[in-house]
């Protein structure tokens, strides 16, 4: 398994029923490899501040993550900039249930935040890299993007292409029997 760019493992051991608070922040080099992991031009900066906790056999982690980064515009491919503030909400348990290749596992609401504590330690920076690169916006468009759009478009963008011709034909092909 390789490493992750900004890992910050916590032996699962040490987290107790009295609330713990964490402050982690990924270094130059880390935030450089994260970028190239995410496709992002750049990570500017990504930090946390997180509370953990133990429940049960379950550890929780609650707090906010927050970052600046670069991404590329869909449609030129500038740099978009974006700033985040992030909550984070996740509950670590031991062991997850395996299913076979054929089985159907079904998820309830409260599974969808739960990851597997791995070989005794939960890694907060991993956890805080992947929440930070799921809220950023999938398809980042820069400013004049729209107008870059219609410029590369022949008619410029409003009505041509597969969609306007079947539209065209609409009409003159008789139903089927």
């Amino acid at each position: 398994m390789i490493a992750p760019e900004f890992s910050r493992p916590v032996e699962a051991s040490t987290i107790g029923a009295e609330p713990r608070s964490m402050e982690i922040v990924a270094g130059e080099d880390e935030r450089r490899r994260l970028a190239g992991r995410f496709r992002l031009a750049a990570i500017g900066r990504l930090e946390a501040g997180l509370r953990l906790v133990r429940r049960g056999e379950a550890i929780h982690v609650e707090g906010m993550a927050s970052g600046e980064a670069v991404q590329h515009c869909v449609v030129t491919g500038d740099p978009v900039p974006a700033a985040l503030e992030v909550p984070v909400a996740v509950r670590f348990v031991a062991g997850t249930p395996a299913a076979g290749p054929d089985e159907e596992v079904e998820l309830s609401a409260e599974d969808l935040d739960t990851l597997p504590i791995e070989d005794g330690r939960i890694d907060l920076g991993e956890l805080v890299a992947e929440s930070f690169a799921l809220a950023l916006d999938p398809y980042p468009r820069a400013p004049h993007a729209d107008a870059a759009l219609a410029a590369a478009v022949p008619d410029g963008g409003t009505g041509g292409g597969a969609f306007a011709a079947l539209a065209a034909l609409k009409g003159r092909i008789p139903p089927a029997d």
